[in-house]
């Protein structure tokens, strides 16, 4: 499965965002989906992810950003509102399969100016 993400900017403080991230072949929803992200001297750390059974978020988002996932486009997508400086970092689709396998995308750059 190859993953491809879009979206990413430059924005100020407050504002929003959309990332979007495109599987290569089908997904399955029983099959967790998400995004990590990556800001420089730090390690990568969940920010969303969903399945067929839950929808998680880092407590350092829930309230601003919003997870969804259309199946029958093999997308999954992160709405960001409210972004604030300490959300820049590099943003990172993954897929996990049945095996749990785990694939990654290529990473999006999101940079938020104070």
């Amino acid at each position: 499965v190859q993953l491809v993400e879009s979206g990413g900017g430059l924005v100020q403080a407050g504002g929003s965002l959309r990332l979007s991230c495109a599987a290569s072949r089908t997904i399955f929803s029983i099959n967790p989906m998400g995004w990590y992200r990556q800001a420089p001297g730090k390690v990568r750390e969940l920010v969303a992810m969903t399945d067929s059974y839950r929808t998680k978020y880092a407590d350092s988002v829930k309230d601003r950003f919003t997870i969804s996932r259309d199946n029958a486009k093999n997308t999954v997508y992160l709405q960001m509102n409210s972004l604030k400086p300490e959300d820049t970092a590099v943003y990172y689709c993954y897929y996990a399969d049945s095996s749990r396998r785990q694939y990654w995308g290529q990473g999006t750059q999101v940079t938020v100016s104070s």
